[in-house]
């Protein structure tokens, strides 16, 4: 009898990020198991890339840092039953189209947001991660949309475990 494969974590960076900036070369130095690719195009161009990059992957932490965020929470949306959880970092939930699913969704979710970003201001993205995930832990931090303060501290073993 064989065990299941432990979830892939992958992370989903920034629309105008890729995986040469700040917070993939960290995954990499710290958690060089963490998958990632580059993204472009729209919405939905990026999540047609993420569909196939995980083809035949069974569950997946997503890490999602604001555009990735908003990726994240679409694909868990089409597909919450191959999400073991998400952690989204300032996600881009404000982004123009984005509604959350008509029941929230059961993936839980860990959602790290600066209380001076202005890019995803926390009063607009909060009330719609609360409507998008049943199980949802939220940290407000004294940073601003890059996180950069905060990203490092969090507690990495546990949340791609």
């Amino acid at each position: 009898m064989s065990a299941a494969l432990p979830p892939l974590p992958l992370f989903l960076h920034g629309l105008d990020s890729s995986t040469g900036g700040t917070k993939a070369q960290w995954f990499r130095a710290h958690f060089p198991h963490v998958a990632m690719q580059d993204y472009d195009g729209d919405l939905d161009q990026r999540l047609a890339q993420l569909a196939e990059q995980v083809a035949g992957v069974g569950q997946l932490i997503l890490v999602g840092s604001s555009f990735g965020g908003l990726m994240a929470a679409c694909f868990a949306a089409r597909h919450p039953e191959r999400c073991r959880r998400l952690v989204l970092l300032a996600p881009a939930l404000n982004f123009s189209g984005y509604c959350p699913p008509p029941a929230p969704l059961a993936v839980p979710a860990f959602l790290v947001i600066g209380a001076n970003d202005t890019v995803c201001p926390p009063d607009l993205v909060i009330p719609l991660a609360q409507a998008t995930f049943a199980h949802l832990e939220v940290r407000v931090e004294d940073d601003d949309h890059l996180l950069h303060r905060t990203f490092p501290c969090l507690d990495w073993p546990a949340l791609l475990a």
